[in-house]
């Protein structure tokens, strides 16, 4: 019936400011934008297949919200969101494995510019 999740949507207060962020830090690129039928901009953006739905909203509190995404770098790329500037929320740590492949992995945590949450697993 279902197939995979089609994107994620973050509700930014700044939605330039926002898209600049994931793709300088992440890799992430704005493939679309327009204007809603209610005046609001929304800009998708993408990372391999997985998409970014950003709405352009006043107040854009994301608080308590996260994403992961999977690392097969995961020491270089934490160190260089850090160099970046990315804010750490959480240091890297072990994790548990869900499945096999995932024996060893560890995770982090940044904030991004609205309050959201970007773990990195890997």
């Amino acid at each position: 019936m279902f197939k995979r999740i089609d994107h994620v949507a973050l509700h930014v207060a700044d939605l330039d400011r926002t898209i600049a962020f994931y793709e300088e830090n992440f890799g992430f690129r704005k493939y679309f934008q327009h204007q809603a039928t209610a005046g609001m901009q929304i800009a998708y953006l993408k990372l391999g297949d997985t998409v970014l739905e950003l709405t352009h909203r006043s107040d854009g509190s994301m608080a308590g919200f996260h994403f992961c995404l999977e690392t097969d770098t995961f020491d270089e790329t934490v160190a260089e969101l850090q160099r970046r500037g990315v804010t750490l929320l959480r240091e890297p740590h072990r994790t548990a494995a869900r499945e096999p492949r995932e024996e060893g992995w560890r995770r982090v945590v940044f904030g991004g510019p609205d309050g959201e949450q970007i773990e990195l697993r890997g």
